[in-house]
């Protein structure tokens, strides 16, 4: 896709103009390792996009994808000691390379430079994008704590953990496109069509992600094959195979769900095997085509020109269509 690389370079651009420079560098320097650590940049390229879809030059949304890229940075900072994370991105993580508490206040400064970052608009327009933006912050909050909570819970239902990915993963997505939109004046009924078509999207990538953890080709996946269930994760295809295995086969699952063998390919392959007898795999593969034409649906709502529409559903099949 050459316009998402053209994107790229007009986001990255006015980032490195933007990251704060100031003293001390202990709380800048690991602010700006984290943002220029790489990654897609799919949060502001959708910023970008949903502003030059509602009829405005993309420019103008440059501040709405720094605050939501900002934000995202932030979350990954306090997530990953939350999850004494080594990596990120191949990288060490910031608390690895400096010290937790350094990690905790950076972060905590990234959240504030989010929310400066949106200072660059005025009126009724900032208003929308501040509330939209605070209840995007409080609902990845109430995320992650439901994906904390889930280990030490002994029943999570499938609608729980679809709540959980929808808040931590996918209003994300859905905000960014609604926070450009509004940048580019578009009305808020038709801005939260933008969020209904991030939403769904970003609730099927999360789904096709946990597919790919269990079933993906290691070649191409990017992460360890099996980590879910090494790390004894209650992700969709385990809540599926509990409730659908009886008597021996569902008690076999749960012991390896309170296990941490030394031989953690001999679990990963019987619990694969598992997930098999319960029909997970298929399970999960509807429930994703389930919200990506939830996805589509929204999308089409908008009515955009057919360039627009072709882009966003060119990068839906971009993000979910990743090789198995």
């Amino acid at each position: 896709m050459n316009v998402l690389k053209t994107s790229q370079s007009l986001f990255l651009a006015y980032m490195a103009k933007e990251l704060p420079q100031e003293k001390p560098n202990q709380l800048y320097e690991p602010l700006r390792y984290i943002m220029e650590l790489g990654g897609k940049r799919i949060r502001p390229l959708l910023a970008l996009w949903a502003c030059e879809a509602s009829g405005q030059e993309s420019e103008k949304a440059l501040p709405v994808a720094l605050a939501v890229e900002a934000f995202h940075n932030f979350s990954l900072i306090h997530d990953d000691i939350m999850d004494d994370a080594p990596l990120r991105r191949g990288q060490a993580t910031v608390h690895e390379k400096w010290d937790a508490n350094t990690g905790i206040l950076s972060g905590d400064v990234l959240l504030v430079c989010a929310y400066q970052y949106l200072e660059a608009y005025e009126g009724e327009v900032f208003k929308q994008l501040t509330k939209t933006f605070s209840e995007t912050a409080r609902w990845v909050c109430e995320g992650q704590q439901m994906d904390m909570n889930f280990p030490k819970q002994e029943i999570v239902l499938l609608p729980d953990y679809i709540e959980m990915i929808r808040k931590k993963t996918a209003v994300l997505l859905g905000s960014s496109l609604k926070m450009g939109a509004i940048a580019g004046g578009l009305s808020l009924a038709k801005s939260q069509l933008f969020f209904d078509f991030g939403e769904n999207l970003g609730i099927a990538f999360q789904l096709q992600d946990d597919y790919l953890d269990a079933f993906g080709n290691p070649e191409t996946f990017g992460k360890q094959v099996g980590g879910d269930i090494i790390e004894n994760k209650k992700t969709y295809l385990f809540l599926h195979a509990l409730e659908h295995l009886q008597g021996a086969q569902q008690e076999a699952l749960v012991a390896y769900f309170t296990s941490h063998p030394k031989d953690t390919a001999a679990k990963v392959n019987a619990v694969k095997d598992l997930f098999d007898q319960a029909a997970a795999p298929n399970a999960i593969k509807a429930e994703m085509e389930v919200y990506l034409a939830r996805a589509f649906k929204a999308l089409k709502g908008l009515h955009l020109s057919e360039a627009h529409e072709e882009l966003f559903t060119d990068l839906a099949y971009y993000l979910i269509q990743r090789d198995v």
